[in-house]
């Protein structure tokens, strides 16, 4: 903001504006867009060659170019691991046709054959089931606390598993295990990234875990990452890359459950819903109810368990409100609200906020409140910058009346 009062004026210095442009989607005005460009070197004919903020030349750039094999695996991870707790920007980096590729090779390129490495001591199946016996409890953490409390924790631990392939020597079985612990706690490493806002940092985990994903064969786990990515694409408004992307993502994921098929079908849907396509929508929504029907079975892989009867819910009613269908979309998102557990209050959080939101477009303002105040409780208990951000666009929605400054004194505290 210095740089901008030194070029713009001192109006400009004000640095909740710098805070809004990196977590309300609030766009700067063209003269400290020009204060910026100048500063950073950038000519002021490109400054509309690309949208804000995609043309700052924020951190590193991120990589999606190794290859489709152990060796590009492990250097996807060796990249990932730490640089991406670095990351502090609220922005992707990787975008358009970059990151539309790196999809589209995920589903075209074969799996190579592991190759066993040699250096340190024999890793043994038993010791690998060890370690996957703790990733539940790592998933558990990241739902209960938040990913700002429990990023570092898992960082931690996949950069353990990271070490352990570089300095082992293990079976192709065993290898296969390894990445594929890699992969998943990649994945979840770059959802607590995302849900806290640090979206350069979530790219850079969901690249390697998709590497991950693909060296280890398993092509439902690389979906299921490829899935996160396009939600990434929605909250940040690009619309055609999260289709692209769940496309992608539910076509190459190949024979899978009849529970990981309705949650691949429902993305899709949702991606469907925000480019407006109602019959596609409906259609998928139809499939993954059939789906989900079918119930559990014992292939299921772990990470499906979360997508129960109120996710279903949750995500019907996510489509339904992107369609413009008000009184469907919170029938659905009332009903998931009645089902989540306790243990889920980043969720409760979020289909909270996005009620409040139906409710404040369906008249229903003091309601809208309500359901308001009830998430801003959640978001003390589970800290979620994503959650945050919604919450305070939606509360800019409702009508201004004294009822509310209740409700604004409470955000305060969280946006401060």
């Amino acid at each position: 903001m210095d740089v901008i009062a030194r070029r713009a004026g001192n109006m400009a210095r004000r640095r909740e504006k710098a805070w809004r442009w990196e977590h309300w989607g609030v766009v700067p005005d063209r003269e400290t867009q020009l204060a910026l460009a100048a500063e950073l070197g950038i000519r002021e004919d490109l400054l509309d060659a690309q949208p804000w903020p995609e043309r700052l030349p924020v951190g590193d750039p991120i990589r999606a170019d190794f290859s489709w094999d152990q060796p590009g695996s492990m250097l996807a991870l060796d990249q990932a691991v730490g640089n991406a707790m670095m990351d502090r920007r609220g922005f992707m980096r990787l975008t358009g046709v970059g990151l539309a590729g790196f999809a589209a090779d995920w589903l075209n390129i074969d799996t190579a054959e592991l190759m066993s490495v040699l250096g340190g001591g024999r890793i043994t199946e038993d010791f690998v089931a060890q370690i996957e016996a703790g990733v539940p409890r790592l998933r558990m953490l990241g739902e209960a606390y938040g990913g700002q409390r429990s990023r570092r924790l898992i960082d931690a631990e996949l950069g353990m598993v990271v070490e352990v392939l570089e300095k082992s020597s293990y079976s192709v079985a065993v290898a296969q295990r390894l990445h594929g612990l890699a992969a998943e706690l990649g994945r979840l490493a770059g959802y607590i990234s995302f849900d806290a806002g640090l979206h350069s940092a979530a790219q850079r985990y969901w690249v390697a875990a998709v590497h991950s994903a693909h060296t280890a064969g398993d092509r439902a786990l690389g979906a299921n990452i490829l899935k996160s990515m396009a939600l990434q694409c929605y909250d940040f408004g690009n619309f055609s890359g999260f289709l692209t992307i769940a496309r992608t993502a539910y076509e190459g994921a190949g024979n899978v459950t009849p529970r990981t098929a309705g949650m691949l079908a429902v993305r899709l849907a949702r991606a469907y819903a925000s480019v407006d396509d109602v019959a596609e929508s409906q259609r998928l929504l139809g499939i993954a109810d059939t789906h989900f029907g079918q119930g559990t079975c014992d292939d299921d892989p772990p990470w499906i368990g979360y997508f129960d009867e109120g996710e279903f819910h949750a995500q019907a009613g996510m489509c339904y409100l992107d369609l413009g269908n008000l009184h469907r979309a919170d029938s659905h998102l009332d009903n998931a609200l009645e089902r989540f557990f306790a243990t889920k209050p980043l969720d409760q959080t979020t289909y909270l906020v996005m009620r409040a939101r139906v409710q404040n477009d369906l008249g229903n303002a003091d309601q809208a409140g309500d359901l308001l105040h009830q998430a801003v409780s959640l978001i003390e208990q589970a800290p979620s910058q994503r959650n945050v951000d919604r919450l305070v666009a939606v509360r800019n929605y409702l009508p201004d009346n004294t009822s509310r400054s209740d409700l604004d004194q409470r955000l305060s505290t969280l946006t401060g």
